[in-house]
């Protein structure tokens, strides 16, 4: 029986769509891969103050319902009972390397966003991902060619208004595109879409049960921000997380892919790129 940990290879058209959505609705929201990875870097069990502390442009209050859901989800575990118990990832949860090390590469090879940092630029490719159905629109176009909107609505067993709202968000995250400025061009994938194989391998494999080892994570050498006293509140837009960023100091970490560095505000139309705010 082998007993390597690599996933096999599967084409864009092999993925189970709704499995592979599944999965990437785990990692997508806000802060999911943030907290992942400081559990990963620290290596031991941590208290959400001591989350918090690692991660100072989020408050105490939204790190404390992040791992909350996590743990509903699976991706943590608690260490001990009672109120304030610490949180470590769990079999599942250190799993996550791999699929994090597959979103940023795709990330890094596809999408233009700059030096963000590597949390971030997991994160906004879960969220281009995930949407539901977004997943078979992809494997139509990547089976079919070019196709026009009525065939892929039929195709993909949606109705027009979905199909519409669905190809929309493809080509606002780069995924697809139209072969012509004329109303009824058929729509194909970018490079980015075609480019998806290895992605969808890498979440497949980890969201197989039987695919779960307990193996050290090895997140590729980062960088992440020292403390500062000025916390984003709740609710608050990307902008400001962006600019919390900015004003953090380099020390190492797995968090970040470049140390962030004290620099003019950024005009919203290049923050907009990462979309960090972007809608799910």
């Amino acid at each position: 029986m082998p007993t390597s940990a690599q996933p096999p290879a599967f084409s864009i058209a092999s993925t189970d769509a709704q499995r592979v959505e599944d999965a990437l609705a785990l990692i997508a929201p806000k802060w999911t891969t943030w907290t992942a990875q400081t559990l990963a870097q620290q290596g031991h069990p941590m208290r959400v103050r001591d989350v918090a502390a690692r991660l100072p442009f989020i408050s105490e209050q939204l790190v404390a319902k992040r791992l909350a859901v996590m743990h509903a989800d699976g991706l943590v575990t608690r260490v001990g009972e009672g109120h304030g118990a610490p949180y470590q990832l769990s079999a599942l949860g250190e799993s996550l390397a791999s699929v994090h090390r597959a979103l940023s590469d795709w990330s890094l090879a596809n999408l233009s966003l700059g030096k963000v940092a590597g949390a971030e630029r997991v994160e906004d490719a879960a969220r281009r991902l995930h949407l539901r159905h977004s997943t078979a629109v992809i494997q139509m176009l990547d089976a079919g060619g070019p196709a026009r909107f009525v065939h892929i609505a039929e195709e993909a067993g949606l109705d027009n208004g979905f199909t519409r709202y669905r190809l929309n968000r493809l080509q606002a995250d780069g995924l697809v595109t139209r072969t012509g400025p004329r109303h009824g061009a058929p729509y194909v994938l970018t490079d980015a879409g075609r480019a998806l194989g290895p992605v969808y391998t890498a979440v497949a494999h980890w969201s197989n049960p039987t695919a779960i080892r307990r193996e050290p994570s090895t997140p590729a050498p980062v960088t992440t921000a020292t403390r500062v006293h000025a916390r984003v509140p709740l609710g608050s837009d990307g902008a400001r997380t962006a600019a919390a960023l900015r004003r953090s100091a380099a020390v190492p970490s797995v968090l970040f892919s470049h140390a962030p560095q004290p620099q003019p505000r950024v005009p919203a139309a290049v923050t907009a790129q990462s979309a960090p705010g972007r809608g799910r």
